[in-house]
């Protein structure tokens, strides 16, 4: 029987079909952070269980931490320090490794596994973040679990696991300047919806996807789950067989015989999907959210669309609601909208990479005196490249703060958070009401359009700033 790459990987972690609907799933990888993993530990204690295999089994401190930056981080809240010293004792307890506060790779989960040649085409990876879906970028099956399933995950190194139906994105073209991988990903949640891909496993295929770096694939495949999606996959070529080559020298010796089975990844050419839906990235412009919902956004040279047009009365009354918490009204532009702040950073967009486009557009710029603009790495390893190469001082000499890495204000679990009111252009995944500090405006947009906006002080068009001469 033909077989899309989903079911080949579900296939082939398969430890038994309990029903037509749901299989017991082995898991190469569980990931965990210090905000989802307690209850789970607790759970093991009270019923006299051991970790089935600590070493398939990493922890990160990445939610909570300050990033500050401080040689040395205390995390000073009481609550947040109580999470991360009960991470570290029970990792130490059942002999899991851990990436904990000061440790120099220290970094945001999905940031740091990849880079550290933890993930591999053909693994399931799980881990208690709806953003565990990253890793299928290069080719392995991903995605978040909860606070009762990694209990399950530390017990057994299984998972329950509903199948989901098959979904298939063809992306056609190539982008055009200025525009980015985040715009192309915003551009699909826009036309798709927030639950547009609810209930299935999307594989991203097509020449717009092809010409696409790893990293930029790790944020189409971040923001997938924005559309509902509990998966995203993209079929390991070159490109991601060379990256996962380059972080893996445990497997020097194996690897000749890795690489010819994960060229075998891929869906059968006539493999069945229950929904096909293409695009054309020649179509996508540089976007900005004017909402409270990833799916909320048009491109920068468009206008806030009216509520009373869209399409059913949950959607208008969800839009008006959207406008009146962010403060703008149908027909607006986003174009030169006045923002107070910069946020640079997040599992979507906090690779070396990023920063490199970022420092790129940036130039010999400064940040507008009325912004407060913050950077922050994804990983000890991305800061210390990008301070390496010179990024960190040119952002720096720009105006910009330069952090140590984290999820920071990505969500207000830490105290890098908006105040009541503030603006704030993101290059975060999520764009809901308070995600970034009680009654704070996020606008959700690429690293490169964060960039412009520093600049200008206002929600801008990058493609004027590249068009000008930047050394």
């Amino acid at each position: 029987m033909s077989r899309t790459l989903y079911q080949k990987l579900v296939d082939s972690h398969c430890v038994q079909r309990l029903d037509e609907e749901h299989v017991l799933l082995y898991a190469d990888l569980h990931l965990m952070n210090e905000y989802t993993s307690p209850q789970a530990f607790a759970g093991l204690r009270q019923r006299g269980l051991p970790v089935r295999r600590p070493w398939q089994n990493v922890a990160v401190v990445d939610h909570i931490i300050p990033t500050h930056p401080l040689k040395h981080r205390v995390i000073v809240d009481p609550a947040s320090a109580l999470q991360a010293s009960n991470l570290a004792r029970n990792c130490e307890l059942h002999g899991i490794p851990l990436f904990d506060t000061n440790d120099p790779l220290q970094g945001i989960e999905h940031v740091i596994a990849p880079e550290l040649g933890m993930i591999r085409p053909g693994m399931v990876v799980l881990c208690g973040d709806s953003h565990t879906t990253t890793y299928g970028a290069l080719g392995a099956l991903g995605f978040g679990i909860g606070t009762s399933e990694v209990e399950h995950v530390l017990a057994t190194q299984t998972l329950v696991h509903r199948v989901a139906s098959n979904m298939r994105i063809r992306v056609d073209g190539r982008l055009s300047v200025g525009c980015t991988a985040k715009d192309l990903v915003l551009h699909i949640i826009a036309n798709i919806g927030a639950q547009g891909a609810r209930g299935y496993v999307v594989e991203f295929v097509g020449e717009g996807i092809a010409a696409l770096s790893v990293e930029a694939r790790m944020t189409i495949c971040n923001m997938a789950v924005e559309a509902g999606a509990r998966g995203a996959l993209i079929a390991p070529d070159d490109v991601a067989i060379e990256y996962v080559s380059a972080r893996a020298p445990d497997m020097k010796r194996h690897l000749p015989r890795a690489i010819e089975q994960w060229r075998k990844l891929r869906s059968d050419d006539d493999a069945r999907f229950d929904v096909e839906l293409s695009f054309d990235a020649c179509d996508v412009g540089p976007r900005v959210t004017w909402g409270t919902s990833p799916d909320q956004s048009v491109p920068i040279d468009e206008r806030v669309p009216d509520p009373a047009r869209a399409g059913s009365p949950q959607q208008r009354e969800a839009a008006t609601r959207a406008l009146r918490y962010i403060g703008l009204e149908a027909g607006a532009s986003l174009d030169g909208l006045a923002i107070d702040r910069v946020f640079i950073g997040s599992c979507t967009n906090a690779r070396i990479e990023d920063l490199r486009e970022v420092a790129k557009i940036v130039g010999d710029r400064k940040v507008d005196p009325r912004v407060r603009a913050m950077i922050v790495p994804g990983s000890g390893a991305v800061r210390d490249q990008a301070e390496a190469e010179g990024i960190a001082a040119r952002l720096i000499a720009a105006g910009f703060e330069w952090r140590q890495p984290g999820c920071s204000m990505c969500l207000a679990m830490n105290d890098d958070v908006l105040r009541p009111g503030e603006r704030c252009a993101s290059t975060t995944n999520r764009n809901f009401e308070g995600r970034q500090g009680r009654a704070g405006r996020t606008h959700l947009m690429s690293p490169a359009m964060a960039a412009a906006a520093a600049i200008a002080g206002c929600i801008t068009d990058v493609r004027r700033l590249e068009s000008s001469h930047v050394r």
